[in-house]
């Protein structure tokens, strides 16, 4: 879910604000003060959103590399879970499943395909590096949470070095130097890394697999997400739009794949979707 002040942004609206994009909606800059995102998110699915796991670059390595990735999709295996999660909420996740499913092809694999053709690579890079930069308080605050006061501070670094020397983030210079990686970190992964489990599996409109307390922390990482505080109303849409639609350019692919291989596609996602979870409050 997406917040702007106490307005809470429907599923719906994202809907529109992607259709509206597709369009030819124009966007604003997000005044300083999201990641999805989705399962972002992401991306990275907290962060990032994006609601489903679509990370594969289709053009070359080199250029299409995203920093926040995991490169490795592993995970997308059908094996067994790394943890269990109580699923009560079935016939209702399998609805968004469908919902989802129907979004992703119908609406947002298109919208991004038709951005991908008329957008070059290079600046849809640079549309990716100024979004993840924007997240950079998710990250600082999380490390800190998590007893990471070292991370926390490299990635405040990080922040500040892409922010004057990239451009405002349009560029990612930091990537070169060790010590300033990017750290995907957000509060689900803290409240897990503080003991606190899943609860009970949900899937979300748009931004699809998640936990209740995963979706807890979307909440509360959305009030550190400065694209969030933009107004009015539609542009803080078209943000997230624009941020959603670019994003996907770099993962059109491995969705349909993991479809296609997996007897029960809902199943699948769920088992990856707990594994990269698991590896991600470990780490």
């Amino acid at each position: 879910m997406t917040f702007l002040g106490n307005r809470t942004l429907t599923p719906a609206l994202a809907m529109t604000g992607i259709l509206a994009l597709f369009a030819g909606c124009s966007t604003k800059t997000a005044k300083p003060l999201y990641l999805a995102t989705g399962p972002e998110k992401a991306a990275s699915y907290a962060a990032e959103p994006p609601a489903y796991p679509l990370a594969r670059a289709e053009e070359n390595p080199a250029l299409e590399k995203d920093p926040f990735a995991d490169e490795s999709l592993d995970f997308l295996e059908e094996e067994e879970p790394a943890t269990r999660m109580p699923d009560p909420l079935e016939p209702f996740n399998r609805l968004m499943f469908k919902v989802n499913d129907k979004f992703y092809f119908w609406l947002l694999k298109p919208a991004a395909r038709g951005y991908k053709a008329v957008t070059p690579s290079r600046v849809r890079k640079s549309v990716r590096n100024f979004f993840g930069n924007l997240l950079a308080p998710v990250r600082v605050a999380n490390c800190a949470l998590q007893g990471k006061p070292d991370q926390a501070i490299h990635q405040f670094s990080r922040f500040m070095y892409n922010s004057t020397i990239g451009v405002a983030g349009l560029f990612d210079p930091a990537s070169s130097h060790p010590l300033l990686q990017p750290q995907n970190e957000d509060l689900g992964q803290t409240l897990g890394a503080w003991g606190l489990g899943h609860g009970i599996y949900l899937v979300l409109p748009v931004l699809g697999p998640s936990s209740l307390r995963d979706g807890a922390g979307i909440f509360g990482d959305g009030y550190l997400n400065p694209a969030n505080y933009v107004d009015p109303l539609w542009a803080a849409i078209s943000l997230r739009a624009w941020n959603t639609v670019n994003d996907t350019t770099f993962r059109l692919g491995d969705y349909q794949d993991l479809k296609e291989a997996a007897i029960d596609p809902y199943v699948a996602l769920k088992n990856a979707y707990l594994q990269r979870r698991a590896t991600m409050v470990k780490d």
